[in-house]
């Protein structure tokens, strides 16, 4: 019974999460002016983009089979015209449009081969109809149409970026440490393909409701939170796991948190990482986010990042969610007003380029 009022619980904490971890915007849309029928039907193409692709099988193989269908029965309607048919008795020295197509599935079996352009074989159409020439003109140019669109559709489907983003990892969840005299908030980053990405940039909004002066609530007001590494904020260098932190100062709304008071908060960090494919040159968003339970105060994350002997550089994965507790202020005045200056240009860069031996780490947790 535990377990389930915590499974319960946890679920409830999930719907309630504007991002889900995976990325995903979990909003609601009331009194909509259009109906989300007509609003997928209106914008089509993008409707076609976001479905499954079970889905996207289903209506390709279906308007096919339809188009058969239809143009099927304009054959018939043709042989009926002329008088081809079985049961309307055609004399020894009829003319047929099509020969050899005496009902309903031989009209749909020439639908097919028209459409398809498969050669036509016991069927074969004649030059002594006009309308049945008519029917193979247009069959040809909407066969050619309906198949081009729907090579456009597999092939943009295919080449979206969106199984690009789902190789980078986000930590499960975000550390608040010291560094280099400064308190910041930490996260990690990672590049599951080997593959770069170009003009990596990466930015969250604090989403949090907010009173203004004039007693005005502000649902979901978006404070922007600035990340860095130690080179810099813009153009990361993304070929090895990245421990990307935001500096926690005057400015920051993390300003007035504490280790007390923290998960108490009422607010979600929703980190944002802009990039375009190198192989592709497709531009990419990958979405997570963080609520007050999913930040660990006091700790830090392990290094990675290491060299073999033959001076290669080995990313040790087994480490990328685990952290060690450290020594922290329990809040950011302890740093304020002090002669520290946050200088990037003088550091050691990220954590994770510290050489170390592939030991495991003692007091090291998982989060």
């Amino acid at each position: 019974m535990k377990f389930l009022r915590k499974y319960l619980a946890e679920r409830r904490i999930q719907k309630n999460r504007l991002v889900t971890k995976d990325g995903h915007c979990n909003i609601a849309y009331v009194s909509v002016r259009y109906s989300k029928l007509f609003i997928s039907v209106l914008d089509f193409w993008t409707t076609l983009m976001e479905m499954r692709w079970r889905y996207v099988t289903l209506h390709l193989s279906a308007s096919f089979v339809f188009s058969w269908f239809i143009f099927g029965l304009l054959w018939y309607w043709v042989a009926i015209a002329n008088g081809d048919l079985t049961w309307q008795n055609p004399p020894a020295n009829q003319s047929y449009c099509v020969v050899n197509m005496f009902d309903m599935t031989g009209a749909f079996l020439q639908s097919i081969e028209t459409q398809m352009s498969i050669g036509y074989g016991f069927r074969l159409i004649t030059p002594y109809c006009p309308s049945a020439i008519t029917v193979f003109t247009v069959q040809c140019v909407f066969g050619t149409i309906i198949i081009c669109f729907w090579c456009a559709v597999v092939m943009t489907k295919v080449a979206r970026p969106k199984k690009r983003a789902k190789t980078i990892s986000f930590s499960e969840k975000a550390v608040i440490c010291a560094k280099q005299g400064v308190l910041c908030l930490q996260i990690r980053v990672a590049n599951l393909r080997k593959s770069l990405t170009i003009g990596s940039q990466i930015y969250g909004k604090l989403l949090r409701t907010t009173v203004t002066p004039e007693g005005e609530s502000i649902i979901m007001d978006q404070i922007s939170i600035e990340f860095m590494v130690d080179s810099g904020k813009d153009n990361l260098f993304f070929v090895c796991p990245l421990t990307l932190y935001h500096v926690i100062d005057e400015t920051s709304p993390f300003f007035h948190m504490t280790v007390d008071n923290l998960q108490h908060q009422e607010f979600e960090l929703v980190v944002f990482l802009d990039g375009t494919a190198e192989s592709t040159s497709s531009s990419y968003q990958v979405r997570t986010s963080y609520i007050p339970r999913e930040i660990m105060w006091g700790y830090q994350f392990l290094p990675i990042i290491s060299r073999n002997k033959d001076g290669k550089y080995c990313v040790d994965f087994s480490n990328f969610s685990k952290v060690v507790h450290v020594d922290t202020a329990p809040c950011a005045y302890y740093y304020h007003g002090e002669s520290n200056v946050h200088d990037t240009s003088a550091s050691t860069d990220d954590e994770g380029f510290q050489e170390m031996e592939k030991t495991d780490q003692s007091g090291a947790s998982n989060m």
